[in-house]
């Protein structure tokens, strides 16, 4: 019988550590069926790459740090919406709409374009590119294509849609491509910061009304960050009072301000059944520069690859050779984050437990609901 006690003893031993194996291989569960994302080189990750334009990133050194090398992400490695789609436990990133069909349609897909923003003409001194109401119109024809996948149930398909993720992060562009580029656009003339903030809101909200309209119910909408102390303002800042340009970062709180009020607005009954999240993506740059050296960040202030002042004259030249310690860089070229900062802007929004981040609850719990 103590051989027999000791056998079972040690099979059930070699049972536990099967199952704990076998749970510890599989991949994060699944939390909503799908995500949808619209928004600028931010979380572009290849829709640029055929178009005529100078915002695109389809060579090294971007990409470098990323397993399928240089996909169009403006980065070295992954987005933030990559980060957050691995949050929310899908096995792979959301792909380009631009090569995107058929039934892999129904797990989301990226509208994100390099260089665009809430108004159409925003991001034209770059190139081509898709303006946000080009990103709605082609959800639209993603909603009408999906349609064949549920066999025409308008129900099971709005169902469906109703428990995915909606990501928006627009406004950027409309400031750093439009409004303070006055040699190339007339906005700044025609409207003052008060009024220009106020007319993007309008154009914002009646895009984002017509995501409801296709299904969205759950949906993300970011601030637009700390723009004024990027790499490519320092390099063409001179102020004495701050390191940053302070003229820039008014501008776009006034839109951050308004953008909050409408995500009550939304959720306060004027579209029924929606749960929007508003990102404040301004206070988690702000508090990421202050206490940068606390995770690990020494470089806050210059690109790891660019040329010129701050490295943010010019961005990345092809075949550049990037910084090596990237993972001590808080900006990859002149305009957006590493991958490693990505990643904790990600895990914050994720799962933050202040309102000062994620208002007016995270994006674990909008997962949830």
């Amino acid at each position: 019988m103590k051989g027999f006690s000791e056998f079972t003893f040690l099979s059930a031993v070699l049972v536990f550590l099967w199952l704990c194996a076998k749970a510890c291989s599989q991949p994060q569960q699944l939390q909503v069926p799908c995500f949808f994302i619209f928004g600028d080189s931010l979380v572009d990750n290849g829709n640029n790459n055929r178009i005529l334009t100078l915002a695109r990133a389809n060579y090294r050194p971007y990409g470098i740090d990323f397993p399928q090398g240089a996909t169009g992400r403006f980065t070295n490695g992954r987005t933030y919406v990559d980060a957050l789609a691995q949050l929310l436990g899908f096995p792979n990133y959301i792909p380009p709409y631009e090569r995107t069909r058929g039934p892999a349609l129904i797990r989301g897909v990226n509208y994100a374009s390099g260089a665009s923003g809430i108004r159409d003409e925003t991001g034209t001194n770059l190139g081509d590119h898709t303006s946000m109401n080009r990103q709605v119109a082609n959800f639209a024809s993603t909603v009408q294509e999906m349609r064949r996948f549920f066999r025409g149930n308008n129900n099971s398909l709005n169902s469906h849609l109703s428990k995915c993720i909606f990501y928006s992060g627009m406004g950027s562009n409309d400031y750093l491509n439009n409004y303070f580029m006055p040699d190339f656009y007339s906005s700044s003339s025609d409207f003052t910061v008060q009024a220009y903030a106020a007319a993007l809101l309008q154009d914002y909200s009646r895009q984002l009304t017509q995501l409801y309209t296709l299904g969205a119910r759950k949906v993300i909408v970011t601030a637009v960050g700390q723009i004024g102390c990027i790499p490519y303002q320092l390099a063409r800042y001179h102020g004495n009072s701050s390191r940053c340009n302070e003229k820039i970062n008014t501008a776009v709180s006034l839109f951050n301000t308004g953008l909050r009020k409408l995500v009550d607005i939304f959720n306060g009954g004027q579209l029924p059944g929606a749960k929007f999240v508003y990102l404040d993506s301004y206070q988690s740059t702000s508090d990421l520069y202050l206490n940068a050296s606390n995770y690990g960040f020494e470089v806050i202030d210059k690109g790891c690859c660019g040329v010129g002042r701050n490295n943010g004259q010019i961005t990345c030249l092809p075949l550049q050779q990037p910084c090596q310690d990237r993972q001590k860089h808080l900006f990859w070229d002149a305009f957006h984050p590493t991958e490693v900062a990505n990643i904790y802007f990600a895990k914050t929004s994720y799962s933050s437990q202040t309102k000062s981040y994620a208002y007016p609850i995270n994006i674990q719990q909008l997962a949830m609901l």
